[in-house]
């Protein structure tokens, strides 16, 4: 079991050739923190990148990086560094986790790029997080920009709106449907809805399953009626009941990344969508929220 979760962080990781020259872009961005976004280490923003950019290169010109594994994995970001406790470095793109090597992976115009260091007990894969917003809707990922579709519940139509106005005014085209009617594998999809409409979803299973499925440090219980919020190992740290809200983002894999405004009832789903700013979500891997006191996932002992 070690072994295997071993190898998938360096499969995060791995260095591959650096990427030929070319034109260059612009407009991206650096962040640094470490656990899960809660203490910042350091940003810088590029107005101008080379052609020849890679995640790992724009890393190593802002900040003393140590290596590790033939300099495929990063170590130590200045004096933090990864342990044998199961806390190690990843790196996100518009909010979407590295699948290749920060060494192979090109910087495209637009691109947040998010390092954060963290305990992965529960699960050392996150395959998505909402602290890059407006990315990935805005630039896309790889370099692509993906259609968004936004699929709404029936009975959280005016909160749909309020949604479907805030990612307009990012300056992101949106197509609305409603819940459940599918919007294919090459399309961002934002869903609004209670917890009890997204039980049995694809999404909805893979929340159920907890982080080691989702990547999200939180589950729902009592049919949809508590919101349970996780600490880094994946245990209960506090329970939400009515009012309760999420908004959080997973993958299966196979489709494009799904974010979930969602909650234990419609006030919940409400206030969730509220947290849909950059300001708010900053930084932030999840946020769940009840009334207008937000906080971020995973649960740590302060919060």
């Amino acid at each position: 079991m070690l072994t295997a979760l071993a190898a998938a962080l360096v499969a995060v990781a791995l260095a591959g050739c650096g990427l030929g020259p070319g034109p260059g872009t612009s407009e991206v961005s650096l962040t640094v923190t470490h656990d899960f976004g809660a203490a910042a280490v350091g940003a810088h923003t590029e107005a101008r990148v080379p052609g020849s950019e890679t995640v790992m290169r724009m890393l190593e010109r802002y900040f003393t990086v140590q290596t590790k594994y033939g300099g495929g994995f990063v170590q130590a970001i200045g004096s933090l560094a990864g342990s044998a406790a199961r806390r190690d470095w990843f790196f996100y793109v518009n909010g979407v986790q590295g699948e290749a090597g920060a060494a192979a992976t090109a910087v495209h115009k637009g691109d947040r790029v998010w390092w954060d260091l963290h305990d992965w007990s529960a699960t050392p894969t996150i395959p998505a997080v909402v602290g890059s917003y407006p990315e990935p809707f805005l630039h896309g990922i790889g370099g692509k920009r993906y259609p968004t579709t936004l699929e709404c519940a029936t009975d959280v139509q005016a909160t749909c709106r309020r949604v479907s106005s805030a990612l307009r005014g990012q300056g992101i085209p949106v197509a609305d449907q409603l819940l459940g009617t599918g919007s294919g594998q090459d399309t961002l999809n934002v869903v609004v809805a209670t917890w009890r409409d997204l039980r049995g979803s694809l999404a909805g299973d893979l929340v159920s399953h907890g982080p080691h499925h989702s990547g999200i440090y939180a589950r729902f219980a009592a049919g949809g009626r508590q919101l349970l919020l996780l600490d880094p190992e994946g245990r209960v740290a506090r329970t939400l009941g009515a009012g309760g809200g999420l908004v959080a983002a997973t993958n299966d894999q196979v489709n494009q990344p799904e974010w979930l405004i969602t909650g234990t009832d419609a006030a919940g789903v409400a206030a969730a969508a509220a947290e849909l700013t950059p300001a708010r979500l900053h930084d932030r891997f999840a946020v769940a929220v009840q009334g207008v006191q937000a906080t971020g996932l995973p649960l740590r002992a302060a919060q």
